[in-house]
């Protein structure tokens, strides 16, 4: 493992912090952080660590950027702070134009959140007013994925897959309305990705049935997954089938794109991979920041925020709605994103990371699947690879590995979510900045820890 000169004990100085809320007293706490750069982060006590995962997908453009704190201190010296509903500003002005400019033709207006849950509700609350304000108040229904992730937030919780969170929440929550993920991993008996894929879209047509189609809002979906089925990627014949249903029965599409947006799967956002079949509303958040302020956004076509603005408008606002200072850093970040090349590196560089990826899984005995577009990628770990057994739950093997890893000098992000009854994967989704001797580092890294893991 890299050290590098002026280490110092890895013992925080402050005996309280967030980590109380997750962690027994007594527990293990993790390493203290000194610093960050590029793709790598530093401890007190000076180890490196190779960020594997973009923090929680979200440090795109890697860490220590100078361009994006000198944007940011600027913003802060002339307004970090005035209210939408008081002032416009130039940092939201041009944020927008940069965001739409990117989007394309139907994408129109940006309303600009402080987060990804935040974005998705936005989404919701806005398909609701349209909905009422142009004649069609009876419709109230969601209808999203199982399994799926949408936010932490009660509102876009309603909307996640997870039957874990649903035995804590659900009482609090307004119920929600969920049909099968497109899953291409573990299958039914019988089908294939394809086969499994309509039978997905016909269990969406009868779950619209069900509810009346003239009641029902919007679908909301992640277009690559992230965190709830580790960048399950459907066969293109969903994404035409779901388009089609949600026209022919005038149902909003709504994509969520926070984990699968700003150039990480090799193009701007991931509903560019199906350009016939674009969504209505899209909620983005993480990668447009990258990890340096705060900001979510919702893009939204003119004839819906015409409808709304000019019959009383969007009553939806929050303290830090569109502050400059955030628009500022998104501006910034976007623009270090187009400026240098980092999609098309997305692209190339997700191609060599996952022909890495498939090296490993030939050698190595749990690693079951590798799937995802550019660099927004997961691995599979499974105790068996014939029969796609993931190990007992109570082993907690992504942990073990995630801990692991740290020793080698790798952070993972490991997952497994609803009760791990869809398996556990590694996110592999490092910055996209990362270079070709860095993704070989990486590979290096994660092959030690599985290594040590399947020993």
């Amino acid at each position: 493992m890299d050290r590098i000169i002026g280490s110092r004990s890895t013992q925080a100085s402050v005996k309280s912090g967030v980590q109380d809320f997750f962690l027994p007293v007594g527990a293990q706490r993790p390493p203290t952080i000194e610093s960050a750069e590029g793709i790598y982060y530093f401890d007190a006590s000076g180890r490196r660590y190779l960020d594997a995962s973009s923090g929680p997908v979200a440090v795109n453009i890697g860490h220590g950027n100078p361009r994006i704190h000198e944007a940011i201190a600027n913003q802060a010296r002339k307004a970090a702070f005035a209210f939408p509903l008081s002032f416009q500003s130039e940092a939201n002005l041009h944020f927008t134009e940069a965001l739409l400019a990117l989007a394309g033709p139907g994408y129109d207006h940006v309303y600009v959140t402080s987060g990804g849950s935040e974005a998705v509700e936005t989404c919701m609350k806005f398909a609701r007013v349209h909905a009422v304000r142009t004649g069609q108040p009876q419709r109230r229904h969601f209808i999203s994925l199982d399994p799926s992730y949408h936010g932490a937030t009660l509102g876009a919780m309603s909307l996640t897959g997870d039957a874990s969170m649903a035995a804590l929440f659900d009482p609090i929550m307004a119920a929600g309305n969920r049909v099968p993920a497109p899953l291409t991993y573990r299958l039914p008996e019988g089908e294939t990705a394809e086969t499994y894929a309509r039978t997905c879209l016909r269990a969406l047509e009868e779950r619209i049935a069900v509810l009346g189609a003239e009641t029902v809002l919007g679908l909301v979906v992640e277009p690559i997954s992230g965190l709830s089925s580790g960048a399950n990627v459907a066969p293109d014949l969903y994404y035409a089938g779901i388009r089609e249903i949600c026209t022919r029965h005038d149902i909003l599409l709504i994509y969520d794109e926070v984990l699968s947006g700003s150039g990480r799967t090799g193009k701007m956002f991931g509903f560019e991979h199906w350009p016939d079949h674009k969504p209505d509303l899209v909620a983005l958040s993480k990668g447009i920041s990258s990890g340096y302020f705060p900001v979510g956004a919702m893009l939204a076509p003119a004839h819906m925020v015409k409808a709304v603005a000019e019959t009383g408008g969007f009553p939806h606002a929050q303290t830090y709605t569109t502050t400059p200072l955030a628009c500022a850093a998104g501006a910034a970040v976007l623009k270090e994103i187009t400026s240098n090349g980092l999609i098309d590196n997305a692209r190339l560089m997700g191609d060599r990371l996952r022909a890495g990826l498939e090296r490993l899984m030939a050698i190595s005995p749990v690693v079951g699947d590798v799937r995802g577009r550019g660099l927004l990628l997961a691995i599979e770990i499974v105790q068996d690879q014939a029969t796609k057994r993931s190990f007992p739950f109570e082993r907690n093997a992504v942990g073990e590995l995630g801990r692991i890893g740290m020793e080698e000098g790798i952070a993972l992000y490991p997952r497994r979510t609803n009760g791990g009854i869809f398996g556990e994967w590694l996110m592999i989704t490092p910055p996209i900045i990362i270079s070709d001797t860095q993704v070989d580092e990486l590979l290096s890294r994660l092959e030690a820890t599985l290594k040590r893991f399947a020993a």
